[in-house]
């Protein structure tokens, strides 16, 4: 899992406006060590500020994602699930069956899909990978 990131440093970086409640949702973003959804974050918030509303976390949600300090994932759950921008590059594995996401970063994939954007005759910019998988431990 990548280094905790501040939220809340970024939001001031950005010149964003930082309330009381956009600050208690900054934390508990910052805090995740999952991937959760709008929900799982405002019932999260709501255990450090009651008052905070299910608008209030969508709203802050999506004007940190604006700002480019929130990455949005859907991760085939139906659900947007979120994180702090990661200041380093990884991937994840998405569990099909319990829906834990793992973070992961191969040396060898990154070079090979740099390789494959180059035949292409492309400089690769940026990706996105997710791999959806069940554990090899199942019972088939």
């Amino acid at each position: 899992m990548p280094d905790k990131i501040d939220l809340e440093k970024l939001c001031a970086e950005k010149g964003l406006r930082i309330t009381d409640q956009r600050r208690v949702i900054a934390r508990v973003i910052s805090d995740a060590e999952d991937h959760p959804d709008v929900e799982t974050l405002h019932e999260r918030a709501s255990e450090v500020d009651p008052r905070i509303s299910i608008a209030t976390v969508y709203r802050t949600v999506r004007l940190f994602e604006e700002a480019g300090i929130l990455d949005r994932h859907d991760f085939g759950d139906g659900r947007a699930r979120y994180e702090a921008v990661p200041e380093a590059h990884h991937d994840h594995l998405i569990d099909v069956e319990t829906g834990n996401v793992i973070e992961f970063v191969d040396p060898e994939l990154e070079a090979l899909q740099k390789q494959i954007a180059e035949k292409l005759g492309y400089r690769l910019v940026d990706h996105r990978m997710e791999l959806y998988g069940v554990s090899a431990d199942r019972k088939r």
